[in-house]
C-alpha cells in the first residue's frame, strides 16, 4: 500500500467520525423526522460518507439544489410534492 493511499484512507476515516456540518439544517433531516424519507439517507448525509454527498459539495460551492434533491443528486418527485404542499 502506497503512503498516498494510506493518507486518503486516514482522511476517509476522519470524515466518518465526524456528523456533517449542514445536517442541522438540512431538509434531508426534516424529512427524516417527517417518516417521508428512508433512514439510510441520514446515514449517508449525517453520518456516513458525508463528503460523497451532493447535497453537501453543492452548499460547499454555494450552488442552490432543490430541497428534494437527494444525496445522491437524484431528484424525489415524491419530496418534491410534499414541499408543494408545505408551502402551499
Amino acid at each position: 500500500m502506497t503512503w498516498e493511499k494510506i493518507t486518503k484512507n486516514y482522511r476517509k476515516l476522519k470524515v466518518l467520525l465526524i456528523d456533517c456540518k449542514w445536517y442541522p439544517m438540512c431538509p434531508m433531516k426534516v424529512f427524516y423526522e417527517k417518516g417521508k424519507l428512508n433512514k439510510k439517507w441520514v446515514e449517508l448525509c449525517r453520518k456516513g460518507d458525508w463528503e460523497s454527498c451532493i447535497r453537501y459539495q453543492m452548499e460547499e460551492r454555494g450552488q442552490e439544489h432543490p430541497d428534494w434533491m437527494l444525496p445522491d443528486g437524484s431528484i424525489d418527485e415524491r419530496l418534491y410534492k410534499l414541499c408543494k404542499e408545505v408551502m402551499g
